[in-house]
């Protein structure tokens, strides 16, 4: 394992953006994945909070979906563009075309993806995400997954985070960032 994580820490030269529905994983695997590599976590979701001096779901009832987005570009503009580091934005953040601009061509994204059974699991546990209030949580989800799974799918990664232990998801993202990392090292060769 140590190896594996030698090999991203070499080859790695720019952040890494984890996207995803809610409950994929994206705080918790990015997090592990950071400490994995001495790097900086940030969740975008805490980062938009600290700049509006409210919660994420105040500025949803407060302003409106278009503003929050807005606000997220403007944040994640600022963390893509310095160091090295694991980014964790909300799922919806590749849906604004200039954010998904931004991530594709500025950062090494990976999807993770979960079933719908898996997400609904794992966002039961939480009020704390606004979207999921507006009606049946299982047909908002199908209805989010119809959306944005395209849009995932353009990520350099597509990592399965069904397996219910974080650090099982983990060595799987660790194992494919490495693939990757040493398969564009050996293109551009």
């Amino acid at each position: 394992m140590d190896e594996l994580i030698e090999q991203i820490k070499t080859n790695l030269n720019k952040p890494i953006v984890i996207l995803g529905l809610m409950g994929a994983g994206k705080t918790k695997i990015g997090g592990l994945l950071a400490s994995s590599l001495s790097l900086p976590f940030v969740d975008a979701d805490h980062e938009i909070e600290a700049v509006a001096g409210c919660s994420v779901s105040d500025i949803f009832e407060q302003y409106g979906e278009a503003e929050f987005r807005l606000l997220e570009r403007k944040v994640l503009s600022r963390l893509i563009s310095h160091d090295v580091k694991v980014i964790a934005p909300g799922g919806g953040a590749v849906m604004n075309e200039e954010t998904a601009e931004l991530i594709w061509n500025q950062s090494l994204s990976i999807w993770l993806k979960a079933d719908i059974d898996v997400l609904l699991e794992r966002t039961g546990l939480s009020d704390k995400r606004p979207l999921l209030k507006a009606g049946n949580p299982r047909d908002i989800l199908l209805d989010l997954m119809e959306k944005r799974y395209p849009v995932y799918g353009r990520a350099n990664l597509v990592v399965n985070t069904d397996a219910q232990e974080p650090e099982v998801n983990l060595q799987k993202v660790l194992k494919s960032l490495a693939d990757h990392l040493i398969e564009r090292d050996n293109q551009s060769l």
